[in-house]
Parts: structure tokens; sequence; C-alpha cells
């Protein structure tokens, strides 16, 4: 499969999933020589409709860079509100995961921003995890000869990190559901 016929597939997947909405491609900046790392990179940019009232980002680009044997990530950052920052926050990640020396993430990973998710927020945090505010028909997107798998970046604190590395992800995705988190609200206290 070639650049183009993955990006193609997985713009589609993307535009058939949040049918109804407007799609468009989102700016980032990455600074001098950040996009050559990940120089097809594409961050759609999905805007409120049918299937909710936020804003979903969606990096398109990194299966190319960073799969195996046909099977890639590509990641998914859902906010409330339409924001440059969290495109660049996306194209962020996009570079962490696909070099110049990569560092592969997955589910239960975890990566530092430097800085709150948006203004005024403690989380500093990005957690890969499952796209649970979209379900797993947005998570698997078939290519020929594998697939790509869109995971979601979820915001935390320094805190949930740490309990994260202690006890497990899943022990905190527990936490998440037992406190019935608001994902999307900046300001939302850590759970521990």
């Amino acid at each position: 499969m070639t650049t183009v016929e993955a990006a193609e597939a997985l713009d589609r997947h993307v535009r058939q999933f949040f049918a109804g909405h407007s799609v468009g491609t989102a700016d980032y900046d990455l600074g001098d020589g950040g996009r050559g790392m990940v120089r097809d990179l594409r961050i759609l940019e999905v805007g409120p409709g049918p299937r909710g009232n936020l804003w979903t980002y969606v990096t398109v680009g990194c299966w190319e860079r960073a799969h195996h044997q046909g099977h890639g990530l590509e990641f998914i950052m859902t906010a409330p509100v339409s924001d440059p920052r969290f495109a660049d926050v996306l194209a962020m990640t996009a570079f962490y995961h696909c070099g110049p020396e990569p560092h592969l993430l997955d589910r239960g990973h975890s990566l530092p921003v430097g800085e709150p998710w948006t203004p005024g927020s403690t989380c500093e945090y990005l957690l890969v995890s499952l796209p649970y505010l979209h379900g797993p028909d947005l998570e698997r997107c078939a290519l020929p000869g594998g697939h790509a798998r869109l995971l979601w970046l979820l915001p935390v604190t320094a805190s949930e990190i740490a309990f994260r590395r202690k006890h497990g992800t899943e022990a905190l995705e527990q936490l998440f559901d037992e406190a019935e988190i608001d994902p999307l609200d900046p300001r939302r206290p850590a759970v521990v």
C-alpha cells in the first residue's frame, strides 16, 4: 500500500465515521525542522455534529512512518472547543512517535506535554487510550494488508501518571470511571 492510498483510506474512514460533521485540515507548528520527520502528516479537524458537540482532531500520516507489517497507529484528541493548539499537540505526539528517534507509543503509554493541555488545566500529560468517547468503530481502519488503529490522547495529571506507573493503566481507568470524570473539562480535579 502506498502512502497516498493509506492516507486516502484513513481520511475516508474518519469522514465516514463523522458523517454530517465538517471535516477540514488544521495547520500545526512543529518549529524549525520538525515537519521533516512526519513529512506527510495531516491533522484533520472535525467539528461538532450528529455524533456530539465536540471538536475532534485526528492524525493522518503516523501509520505510514511507523507501521510494523501493515499495522500502525494514528492519534485522536477530542476537545470542547476549536483551538489550533490541539493540532500542535497532535503534531508533537506524531513527531515523538515517529522520530527522528522513534518512541513508539501504544495503549497505556504516556507522554508529557510540557505545559497544561489548555490554559489553567492541571493536566500536563497525555495517556494513550482507547477512543472511549467515540467507540470501537472509529478505533480500527482497515487497510489492504493491515490496519491503522486510532487511539485517543487523554489529558491527565502528573499524579495520575505516577499512579498508573505504580498500579497500571486498568487501575487508573477504573478510578476515572468511579469518579465519573469529564475528560474534556480542563479544570477537572485529579482522581489521585
